[in-house]
């Protein structure tokens, strides 16, 4: 039985860290925690940066419309990314 599969190696970060997450804080920090951790795995999932992409969102997103906000998210941010680089 092969046991490094997919699902295994996309949790083994936050097995390693288990520790760390006993000193988030807060029920409120843990929460936070999880989100970012879910916009982190998101990005990776659709084969963007997340750091790129985090910081690129955090950066236009008080600037973006509310009915425009769909761009931001990772599986449309390459497409938004070269529609504005061609404006």
């Amino acid at each position: 039985m092969i046991r490094d599969n997919a699902a295994e190696r996309a949790l083994r970060p936050l097995c390693l860290g288990r520790k760390s997450w006993l000193f988030a804080g807060s029920d409120r920090g843990g929460e936070r925690a999880a989100a970012m951790y879910t916009l982190i795995g998101t990005a990776k999932l659709n084969d963007v940066d997340p750091q790129a992409w985090l910081a690129d969102v955090l950066a236009r997103i008080a600037e973006q419309t509310q009915t425009r906000l769909d761009q931001l998210l990772p599986w449309n941010w390459e497409d938004a990314q070269r529609h504005d680089q061609a404006a």
